[in-house]
C-alpha cells in the first residue's frame, strides 16, 4: 500500500484533465436495457423515447372547488346585485352543481364559480362575480396532451418523472443497466479485521464499491489479492467482462506495485501517475475491451481519484448527467501551500454560518490518514498553476460528497 508523495520514479505524471479525457475515451457506454418498475426507476437513465400515450387530465375537472355553472347564467352578477341559481344534480339553464377541484365537470357546464363566490341556502345558490367560459376549469389534456413528447433516451428519472408517468399509465420504463464494476482490492499486508502487527483492515475496496452503487453502477466486491503477479494477472482476466475494472493499492513504482506492469503485460496503459495530491499513483489502462482504473493504496489518494476519475467514468457508462458539485464560500483560516504543476485537494471543516464561514484545513499533507476526509466537510482545489492560498482568501469548498 505505498504512496510517493514527491513523484519520484515516475517517468511523467500525466495533468488530471488529460488523464481523464484518457479513461474517458477508453469507455464504452453500456447498451444493455432491462425493464423496471416505476417505483424502481428513480436515478436511472431511459433507454428509450417516451410520449404520453393519453392526455392528462382525460377528462374535463373542476379547478377550484364550487359550482359547476353555465357561465352565461352569471353575467351581470355582482355584490350588490347577485344571480340567483337553483342548487342541483345536473347543469342546465339557471342551474348549479356542487362540485369540488378535481372533481369533473357535469354535463352542460362551461365554468366553475369559486365557493368564495357564493352563498349557498336550501335550494338555491347566490352568485357575487361572473365567470368567463372556462374559467375555473380544467380542460383535456391541460396537463399533458395525448402524443406529447417528454422524454429522450439518456434521461435520468426524478421522482417528478415517475409520478408523471405513472399518471400517463406507465408501469414499467426501459432503462440502460447499470454498469458492472469489478473492485479489486490487492496488498498481501490487508486483512478484513482484527489485524495483526503489520497488517492494515481493507477499506478502500468497500469505500469504492460504495462509492459505484452510489454513482449508478453494479458494484462486484471482490476479495483480497496479494501482491503477486500471477494472482494479480488471474484476477484481471477474471473479470474482463465487466464494464471497469478497477483495483485498489500496487499502484506506484515501489517493489510491491506490481499493477501497471501486469496491465501493460495484459493489455496497455496509458496513464501511469497524475499530478494531483493527493493521489497521484493513478494508472489507466486497457486488457482486451475492459477499460483497467489502478487507485493507489493509501485511503484518501484512493477516495480523491475516485471522484476525480471513477464518477465520471460511471457517469459515462451509465449514460448520467456529470453535475458540479455543490461549493460553500468560505474564508480560509490558514494558508495551503501547492506545488506548480499539481493539482490539490485540501480537505477543510466549515465552521460559521452564511456568509461568514470558514474553512480550517484538516490535513495538508497525508494521503494514508483517512479520518482527513470522513471529518472534512469538503475540499479545497488548487489549480496547478498556483503555489496555494493565503490566509483569509475567500475560496470554494467542494462538498465532494455530494451525490445527485
Amino acid at each position: 500500500m505505498t504512496d510517493d508523495p514527491r513523484g519520484v520514479g515516475f517517468r511523467e505524471q500525466t495533468r488530471l484533465g488529460p488523464a481523464r479525457e484518457r479513461l474517458l475515451d477508453s469507455l464504452s457506454p453500456v447498451s444493455r436495457t432491462e425493464d423496471v418498475p416505476i417505483a424502481d426507476a428513480d436515478g436511472r437513465a431511459l433507454a428509450s423515447e417516451h410520449t404520453a400515450r393519453r392526455p392528462v387530465p382525460h377528462y374535463p375537472r373542476a379547478a377550484m372547488d364550487g359550482f359547476a355553472v353555465r357561465a352565461e347564467d352569471t353575467f351581470g352578477a355582482t355584490r350588490r346585485s347577485p344571480v340567483r341559481l337553483e342548487r342541483s344534480e345536473s347543469v342546465g339553464p339557471n342551474a348549479a352543481r356542487r362540485v369540488h377541484t378535481g372533481s369533473e365537470l357535469p354535463s352542460g357546464a362551461d365554468a366553475v364559480v369559486r365557493v368564495e363566490q357564493v352563498e349557498a341556502d336550501d335550494g338555491w345558490i347566490e352568485v357575487f362575480d361572473a365567470v368567463a367560459s372556462g374559467q375555473n376549469v380544467g380542460p383535456v389534456g391541460d396537463d399533458v396532451g395525448e402524443g406529447q413528447h417528454l422524454f429522450d433516451p439518456g434521461h435520468q428519472l426524478r421522482p417528478s418523472d415517475l409520478g408523471l408517468l405513472k399518471a400517463l399509465g406507465v408501469e414499467t420504463v426501459e432503462v440502460f443497466e447499470r454498469p458492472r464494476i469489478s473492485v479489486v482490492p490487492t496488498g498481501e499486508e490487508l486483512v478484513q479485521s482484527d489485524p495483526e502487527p503489520g497488517e492494515v483492515v481493507e477499506t478502500n475496496g468497500q469505500t469504492v464499491a460504495q462509492y459505484v452503487r452510489r454513482w449508478g453502477g453494479e458494484p462486484t466486491y471482490r476479495d483480497v489479492v496479494t501482491d503477486d503477479e500471477a494472482a494479480l494477472q488471474r484476477a484481471i482476466e477474471r473479470d474482463l467482462d465487466h464494464d471497469l475494472i478497477v483495483t485498489t493499492g500496487g499502484s506506484s513504482v515501489g517493489e510491491r506495485d506490481l499493477l501497471p506492469a501486469v496491465v501493460d503485460d495484459l493489455g496497455s496503459v496509458s496513464v501511469h501517475g497524475v499530478a494531483l495530491k493527493p493521489g497521484h499513483p493513478v494508472a489507466v489502462g486497457r486488457v482486451e475491451e475492459t477499460p483497467i482504473l489502478v487507485l493507489p493504496g493509501y485511503p484518501v489518494a484512493t477516495i480523491v481519484n475516485a471522484v476525480q476519475l471513477l464518477r465520471p467514468a460511471l457517469k459515462t457508462l451509465a449514460h448520467l448527467p456529470e453535475r458540479e458539485p455543490p461549493v460553500t464560500e468560505a474564508r480560509l483560516e490558514r494558508k495551503v501551500a501547492s506545488e506548480i504543476g499539481t493539482r490539490s485537494f485540501v480537505r477543510v471543516r466549515l465552521d460559521g454560518e452564511g456568509d461568514e464561514q470558514t474553512a480550517t484545513p484538516t490535513r495538508a499533507s497525508g494521503a494514508g490518514v483517512l479520518s482527513s476526509v470522513a471529518l472534512a466537510d469538503g475540499w479545497v482545489v488548487v489549480p496547478e498553476d498556483s503555489e496555494g492560498y493565503d490566509a483569509g482568501r475567500t475560496v470554494a469548498v467542494e462538498d465532494w460528497e455530494w451525490s445527485p
